[in-house]
């Protein structure tokens, strides 16, 4: 089973890898994003390095705004005034759904992203941190 987290965001905020493994750096936690990392480019699976273990990661898809609202329009409200969506897909390893929090985290708070999971109202950075760190305790026990 695949779960997306959704990151609206204005195409022209959209952070380069290196702003955005800045980011994660500066939020503290031990996480590395993909080298080469285009992230209006890229789709598919994206690796990570998390804690120095590789062999993790997310799935990547970019699409505008509009087109995600086509296919659920509720998501129109959560999306606000921002024109392109970052899905960010994991499958059950705790391991890869925290990469996708900590991602979250760092596109929320330097970015201006809103953060929705599955289209469920969005979450404040407080409560996406908290889910980074207990995805974290999770993933130490995989």
């Amino acid at each position: 089973m695949s779960n997306t987290q959704f990151a609206f965001i204005k195409g022209t905020r959209v952070p380069s890898r290196e702003a955005l493994q800045a980011s994660i750096d500066s939020l503290g936690f031990d996480m590395q994003v993909d080298p080469e990392l285009k992230l209006l480019e890229d789709e598919g699976f994206s690796p990570c390095t998390l804690g120095g273990r590789g062999e993790t990661g997310f799935e990547l898809f970019v699409t505008s705004t509009s087109d995600v609202i086509e296919d659920e329009e509720s998501l129109a409200d959560i999306a606000s005034d921002n024109d392109t969506c970052l899905s960010l897909v994991w499958h059950g390893s705790m391991r890869d759904l925290a990469c996708v929090m900590i991602v979250s985290c760092a596109l929320a708070r330097d970015f201006g992203a809103i953060i929705s999971f599955e289209g469920e109202e969005p979450e404040s950075l407080e409560s996406l941190l908290s889910g980074a760190r207990d995805a974290l305790k999770d993933a130490a026990a995989e």
